[in-house]
């Protein structure tokens, strides 16, 4: 079976950023692929750009909306 998860390096260990559905001391091969650092800067250069002729109030609204899970949700409220 072969699954590909995202996974952060901290402190020495590759921890996974979701559940990988593994039993305790289960081995596992893993490949290892790293995004290129020019594409890491042009995501967050256009990410910055949402933002942009926004004043400081209305990026606060868009943050609140943003960090609301009920938005995303299909229960009303």
């Amino acid at each position: 079976m072969t699954r590909t998860l995202e996974a952060v390096y901290e402190g020495g260990v590759l921890k996974p950023l979701e559940d990988p559905g593994l039993e305790e001391h289960q081995r596992v091969f893993l490949e290892i692929r790293t995004e290129p650092q020019e594409a890491i800067a042009s995501t967050l250069e256009a990410w910055q750009q949402v933002y942009e002729g926004l004043s400081e109030q209305e990026i606060a609204e868009v943050e609140a909306i943003a960090l609301d899970r009920g938005h995303f949700s299909r229960e009303e409220r």
